[in-house]
């Protein structure tokens, strides 16, 4: 009697984990960009209560998303990078962008309060090249006249990791700075001359907050959610900009994304009197083919969800949600493009 009682309780133990491993297995797997990581747990957490379906989004850096949406280990993967259309082709995916944000040049200095400090993308350039070296250098306190600079060496702090943000943040430096270009150039990983890493927007800002004297770059919310001391940035119409979603929206107003092929759109150094000048889309990768296709139509009722519920929440975090004719062409491009193994549209 007493083995069967235990025979009993076990099988009600295991029933209980296979249920749980069932309800756990139908979770959508994302993996990649630090950038939106914010909006996608806040909207995920929603998701979760309205739909009781999940999502687990790994925050690694784009590049470990382009690499996990390649071997197919995860539903979608997410990068601040675009794949232009070639790419996309030869990989048999699609991208389309989910959300737009701002990347931000952060520093710890002693009696300088968010704002107070001016930037240039020359003289970004010139520090994260390792020209400028001091915070009280000719080039800085020309632009910062009254501003109290401390006589102290600059510490840099960049990614570590493959990173949208850094695609975004050395697009930026190369397309006002020739020499930034040249040195360094524009990608999700490059040699940066100087400088200490940190992995994801997280690491850059934990740096930052820790390193009296030091400068980083890392997406709007971050900067928000950390209370960190920003920089006002001189824009492509001369003007010094604060990041704000208004000015990340100024910046995304001009987008075609209709005469983008594959939807590659970059938009950084837009022009506009109060457009921030590193702003960016965030994008999401699928493979066209989907092996499970009730997994791929559940991301998409996600993104569906998130662009029709996800707009506060994201004004909350001072991200920038797609415009109503962006998100139509987003979704006749899921059912043009995206189809099960037999052919059949999953949208």
């Amino acid at each position: 009697m007493q083995i069967k009682r235990v025979v009993k309780s076990l099988i009600a133990v295991v029933g209980v984990a296979v249920s749980f491993s069932a309800a756990h297995a139908a979770d959508m797997t994302g993996a990649g960009a630090t950038f939106p990581y914010p909006i996608y747990a806040k909207w995920a957490e929603a998701y979760k209560k309205a739909t009781g379906n999940g999502l687990n989004y790994q925050s690694i850096g784009s590049g470990g998303g382009i690499k996990q949406i390649k071997a197919k280990t995860v539903d979608f993967g997410a990068s601040d990078m675009p794949l232009k259309a070639e790419d996309l082709e030869k990989e048999g995916l699609m991208q389309f962008p989910a959300i737009i944000g701002g990347v931000i040049p952060v520093v710890n200095l002693d009696g300088i309060a968010p704002g107070q400090l001016k930037m240039t993308g020359d003289v970004l350039a010139g520090i994260y090249m390792g020209k400028i070296t001091k915070w009280n250098a000719a080039e800085i306190a020309a632009i910062n006249p009254g501003v109290k600079l401390p006589a102290e060496e600059i510490t840099v702090v960049h990614r570590s990791d493959g990173s949208g943000t850094t695609f975004l943040w050395t697009d930026y430096l190369s397309k006002v700075n020739a020499e930034f270009k040249t040195a360094v150039g524009s990608s999700t990983a490059v040699k940066w001359p100087v400088g200490l890493g940190g992995k994801g927007n997280e690491g850059v800002a934990a740096n930052v907050q820790r390193i009296k004297n030091s400068i980083g770059y890392v997406e709007y919310a971050y900067v928000k959610k950390n209370k960190m001391t920003y920089t006002m940035l001189k824009n492509a119409d001369g003007q010094f900009a604060a990041p704000d979603d208004a000015n990340f929206k100024a910046a995304a107003a001009g987008a075609d994304w209709s005469k983008a092929p594959g939807m590659y759109l970059v938009l950084t150094n837009q022009p506009g009197k109060i457009t921030w000048p590193i702003t960016g889309a965030s994008f999401i990768l699928m493979h066209k083919t989907q092996a499970d296709a009730a997994k791929g139509k559940e991301v998409l009722k996600f993104y569906d969800w998130a662009f029709k519920n996800g707009g506060a929440m994201a004004a909350e975090l001072e991200y920038v949600s797609l415009p109503p004719a962006v998100v139509q062409l987003i979704e006749n491009g899921w059912k043009e493009k995206l189809k099960d193994t037999s052919g059949k549209a999953i949208w």
